[in-house]
C-alpha cells in the first residue's frame, strides 16, 4: 500500500515537505563542494524555490489539482536540474 493509505494524507503531506527540504539541501552540495559553479547554483536556487512553493501549497491547500501539478513539476525539476549541471560544466570558467 502507498503511504496515504497506510498513514493518512496529513502525514504524507508532512513527509513530502521534509523530503523536499532534504532534496533542497542535497542539490546545493555540487556547488558547495566545488563541483559546479554559479550557473548551476542560480538554476538550483530558482528550481528549488519553485518546488518548495508547490510543496508548501500542497501542504496548506485543498486544491485537488495540486498533487498532480507538483508531481509533474518534480519531473521537469529533475530534468532542468541535470540540464543546469551539464550547462554549468561546459560554461564553467575555472582559473
Amino acid at each position: 500500500p502507498m503511504l496515504p493509505v497506510t498513514h493518512g494524507i496529513p502525514y504524507t503531506r508532512l513527509q513530502i515537505v521534509l523530503y523536499t527540504i532534504l532534496l533542497v539541501l542535497t542539490t546545493l552540495l555540487p556547488y558547495l563542494t566545488g563541483m559546479s559553479g554559479f550557473i548551476y547554483l542560480a538554476s538550483a536556487l530558482a528550481l528549488n524555490g519553485r518546488f518548495l512553493y508547490y510543496v508548501l501549497a500542497l501542504q496548506r491547500g485543498r486544491r485537488p489539482d495540486l498533487p498532480i501539478r507538483t508531481f509533474r513539476f518534480s519531473i521537469t525539476y529533475l530534468m532542468l536540474l541535470f540540464a543546469a549541471l551539464i550547462l554549468d560544466h561546459y560554461f564553467l570558467f575555472k582559473e
